[in-house]
């Protein structure tokens, strides 16, 4: 029986690129892993940040649009990405974001563990929420931050919903997720067991008003399956719980389907592989602009159109 694996990736919208990008790496110590194009809008850049080598689990991406409006938060959307930091963390994390950011909340417990909410500079709902990350994860040497302080890849998903019963009913027949819990009005839905990078939570708002893409928005959710056997499977039980999903699409890094679950949130269902390390040295990953092989003839147009973008020399640890 196939079902999904945790969160795979994460993609949201951004403003301009260049901010974008020195807050992942710089402020937050993640590693570009991958320079590309929205393969749907190639005028647009794709940004990948993860750990030293591009885990799945460990993966926000950006589509920069800077003259997109700000996004409206509202249903339909996920609100919020949550990330896992080592035990002890927290205070750090809160010292270096005060730093760059008046948006950093008080302290908080979720769930039992201590978590910590902030914005990037474009608007984005983030959070670190201190527990143990997902096994497959390589700390990325040249971060500004200390390996025993860096992001462990993603912890929780945050959603709000018109109707709980709805999305409820098709993460578990759909997707395999599971009620683990509800504290302040969040409902946990867990997966493979659950544990960082295998939550879902949903807060239901029925009076709320619907989001609306922008910047600072989530764009889509992506769901780990294992191979393309088990992504169809997973397809087969999405059509079967009233969802229409796209046929299989090729990413070139890894394939995916896309659909909208009932409350219209949008998904994917991302393979793990091929991987970012297909086609470029694993020490030099997010140094050059790489495009999938059928892009190639269009490179100088492509990249005549995006702007340019400064990468950072590395530094030493804070």
């Amino acid at each position: 029986m196939s079902y999904v694996h945790g969160i795979h990736h994460v993609t949201a919208i951004c403003g301009d690129p260049q901010q974008n990008l020195d807050f992942y790496t710089e402020v937050l110590g993640l590693r570009l892993v991958k320079r590309s194009i929205n393969q749907d809008a190639p005028d647009t850049y794709h940004l990948f940040y993860a750990d030293a080598e591009g885990h799945p689990g460990t993966d926000l991406t950006f589509f920069p649009w800077p003259q997109m409006p700000a996004g409206q938060r509202g249903t339909g959307l996920a609100v919020e990405v949550g990330f896992a930091v080592p035990q002890g963390s927290l205070s750090y994390w809160a010292e270096r974001l005060a730093k760059v950011s008046g948006t950093v909340e008080d302290p908080e417990k979720r769930f039992g563990e201590p978590a910590l909410r902030f914005r990037d500079p474009h608007g984005l709902a983030l959070s670190l929420t201190e527990a143990e990350g997902p096994a497959e994860l390589t700390p990325w040497q040249e971060s500004p931050v200390p390996e025993r302080h860096q992001i462990r890849g993603f912890h929780a998903v945050r959603l709000w919903e018109r109707n709980l019963a709805a999305t409820a009913r098709f993460l578990g027949k759909a997707l395999g997720y599971e009620p683990a819990g509800e504290e302040g009005g969040w409902h946990r839905f867990g997966v493979d067991g659950g544990g960082s990078g295998r939550w879902i939570e949903v807060k239901e708002l029925p009076a709320e008003r619907r989001g609306n893409w922008g910047t600072g928005a989530v764009h889509h959710v992506a769901f780990r399956v294992a191979d393309e056997v088990e992504q169809l499977g997973v397809r087969q039980r999405i059509e079967a719980a009233g969802s229409q999903p796209t046929p299989v699409i090729d990413r070139f890094w890894f394939r995916s389907v896309y659909f909208r679950e009932p409350g219209g949130v949008l998904f994917e269902i991302a393979t793990d592989g091929p991987g970012f390390s297909v086609d470029e040295d694993p020490a030099h990953l997010g140094e050059q602009l790489i495009l999938p092989p059928w892009f190639e003839p269009q490179r100088q147009q492509i990249e005549s159109t995006l702007p340019p973008l400064r990468l950072h020399q590395a530094a030493g640890h804070d």
